[in-house]
C-alpha cells in the first residue's frame, strides 16, 4: 500500500511540474524543527522531536512535503547496579500532498498520501491515500481557515496484529492567526472516518520569532483512534518546545 501511495503522488507531482509555464518562478518554503529534553539522576532519559515542512509553489500547483519522527528513551538500573535502555516511544510520520488550482485561487482538488509508524501506537502501521476538495472559507488582515474535504481508502496494522483496510471520509481544517509580526497562532484539525474507527490528529502552536530565520515553537498535539486495542489507551499526546529554522 505503501509503494501504491508514493506513486500515486510521484505521477500527481510530476503532472503538476509538467502543468506549470516553464517560465514560471518555481518558490519553495522550507521549515525545520528540532527539539530534545535529557534527564539525568534519579530519572535518565533523552526524548527528541522533530519535523521537515517542504512547501512549493507553482503557477497551478501547491505540493507539500511533511517529514515528522519522535522517540523516548529511558535509561534505568536494576537492583544488581546494570544499566539498561528502554526505548518506550518511537513515531516516524511521512506525507505528500500536490493540489491543483481551480479558476478561483481560494479553491484546490487535491491528492494526499501519508504513512505512520507508531511502534507503541494502537496503530502500528497506518497508511492512508485520499483525494478531494480543499477550499479558504474564511480571510481577513490577519486570519485564515482553510478546509478540506473527500474520500479515501486506508490500511492499518492494529497493535495486536491484525490488518485492517477499507474506505474512509476524510476532513481536515487549517486555522491561522497572525497576532502579531512576530507571533503566530495555528491550529489543525484531521479526521479520517472509516467504518471500524476514527482516526484524528490535532495540533494547537504558537510560534514567536527569534530572528529573521528563527523561531521558538510551543505546541500541544493529540491522535485519537476510537477503536483501540484493550490494552492501548485511545488518545496519545505530545506537549513540545522548538526551535524552528526556516529557509
Amino acid at each position: 500500500m505503501t509503494s501504491k501511495i508514493l506513486i500515486a503522488l510521484a505521477l500527481a507531482a510530476t503532472q503538476g511540474a509538467a502543468c506549470a509555464d516553464d517560465n514560471t518562478e518555481r518558490t519553495w518554503f522550507t521549515a525545520a524543527e528540532l527539539g530534545a529534553i535529557t534527564t539525568t539522576g534519579n530519572t535518565s532519559g533523552t526524548s527528541v522531536t522533530g519535523k521537515i515542512d517542504a512547501r512549493q509553489e507553482l503557477e497551478d500547483w501547491s505540493n507539500q512535503y511533511i517529514f515528522s519522527g519522535f522517540f523516548k528513551e529511558d535509561r534505568t538500573v536494576d537492583a544488581l547496579g546494570e544499566k539498561h535502555r528502554t526505548r518506550s516511544a518511537e513515531r516516524f510520520e511521512t506525507s505528500a500532498k500536490a493540489a491543483y488550482h481551480l479558476e478561483d485561487n481560494n479553491k484546490k482538488l487535491f491528492v494526499l498520501g501519508s504513512h505512520v509508524k507508531d511502534q507503541f501506537g494502537a496503530y502500528t502501521r497506518y497508511s492512508s491515500l485520499s483525494v478531494g476538495h480543499s477550499a479558504r472559507w474564511f480571510r481577513s488582515r490577519d486570519k485564515t481557515l482553510d478546509v478540506e474535504l473527500g474520500p479515501g481508502y486506508f490500511i492499518g496494522r492494529r497493535a495486536t496484529g491484525e490488518t485492517e483496510n477499507g474506505m474512509t471520509v476524510r476532513g481536515a481544517a487549517a486555522y491561522r492567526w497572525q497576532v502579531s509580526p512576530n507571533a503566530l497562532f495555528t491550529q489543525t484539525l484531521s479526521m479520517e472516518k472509516g467504518t471500524s474507527n476514527l482516526h484524528s490528529q490535532a495540533e494547537t502552536a504558537l510560534s514567536t520569532k527569534i530572528n529573521g530565520t528563527m523561531q521558538m515553537k510551543a505546541a500541544f498535539s493529540a491522535r485519537n483512534d476510537t477503536n483501540a486495542p484493550e490494552d492501548k489507551k485511545s488518545t496519545d499526546t505530545q506537549t513540545s518546545l522548538t526551535l524552528v529554522y526556516s529557509f
